[in-house]
């Protein structure tokens, strides 16, 4: 069965059959792939054979995918995109690119930290390609345990399973508002404090929003969500409107808050600092170049701390002299 399963899954048959489960039709899938639909039936057929049972629910509708169909559907999907990696990576080095990684990371870690250090790693690896997509993070998560992602950087509070982990940066949030709000003459606030007031968040599945959420629940109050946004841009763009406070990162209000004239306070509360973690499925399996922006990245947060303490001895110098 093996034998002529593996002469069976060309990559023709693959893409048709996630087609068709995307496509929900046969006919629809066939015009997608450019291919006869008796061809593709055909095909489709003989998968089945090879197989020895069915992965499709044939209905007046359309087809469905049997509990094996949905089975194949994933390892197919995952096939597909090593061999798309694959031209892609063989293109870069066509090109005379010497390393392609795939990268996948949350939000926080794309506006807070990543244009700076993926900067430096350039400038020492000039001739590597990052393809760098953003996601929540258990997405980012699940995106390096499928194996789509070479490494990810996503929320230290996030389940990380049985991907190795490591510290890539620490941060703290700051509550985001108006000059004119009320709390924006505060040094620190409790959270508790901020929820008879209206608020601006993220989508539903970032770390940010559903840590509010909790801190709210936990307070026993609502969250008076007056609305969501896609990112922190929008958010520092909707408390400047005076929609409501936002949670946002400190390097975040640094870089966009700030310029708008917006006022931050420290938020009072033991998550208000956070940890952002780098996850890899292996580390000794990564490829050098992979590897090498591993190793880069989970050394950033002390590169961080030693320029913070050579600037501030500088500083000490400096009123030393004077």
């Amino acid at each position: 069965m093996l034998n002529n399963l593996a002469r069976k899954l060309d990559l023709i048959t693959l893409r048709l059959f996630l087609a068709v489960r995307e496509e929900g039709t046969l006919t629809r899938a066939a015009a997608r792939e450019a291919i006869a639909v008796s061809a593709a039936s055909k095909r489709l057929v003989e998968l089945e054979d090879a197989i020895g049972m069915p992965l499709f629910v044939r209905h007046a509708r359309g087809m469905e995918l049997t509990a094996a169909g949905e089975t194949l559907f994933a390892h197919a999907r995952r096939m597909l995109l090593s061999v798309d990696a694959i031209g892609h990576e063989l293109a870069e080095h066509a090109q005379g690119v010497r390393g392609y990684v795939r990268m996948v990371a949350n939000l926080s870690g794309i506006v807070e930290f990543l244009p700076e250090d993926l900067m430096l790693f350039t400038q020492l690896h000039a001739q590597v390609k990052i393809d760098l997509e953003e996601r929540p993070s258990g997405s980012v998560v699940k995106g390096v345990a499928d194996g789509w992602a070479d490494l990810g950087i996503c929320s230290g509070e996030a389940d990380t399973g049985d991907l190795h982990a490591e510290l890539y940066r620490r941060d703290r949030v700051v509550l985001v508002m108006g000059a004119r709000h009320p709390l924006a003459r505060k040094a620190r606030v409790r959270f508790e404090d901020t929820l008879d007031y209206d608020h601006v968040g993220l989508h539903a599945d970032s770390s940010i929003n559903q840590r509010t959420h909790l801190a709210a629940r936990t307070a026993g109050k609502p969250l008076k969500m007056r609305i969501h946004v896609p990112g922190f841009d929008a958010v520092c763009r909707m408390a400047q409107a005076g929609m409501g406070l936002g949670v946002i990162p400190s390097g975040v209000f640094e870089a966009i808050g700030r310029p708008l004239g917006l006022a931050a306070v420290d938020i009072d509360e033991p998550w208000a600092s956070r940890e952002l973690r780098i996850v890899v499925r292996n580390a000794d399996a990564l490829s050098p170049v992979s590897r090498a922006l591993f190793d880069f990245l989970r050394g950033a947060e002390q590169r961080a701390a030693s320029t913070v303490s050579s600037t501030a001895a500088s500083a000490r110098k400096t009123r030393t002299r004077k």
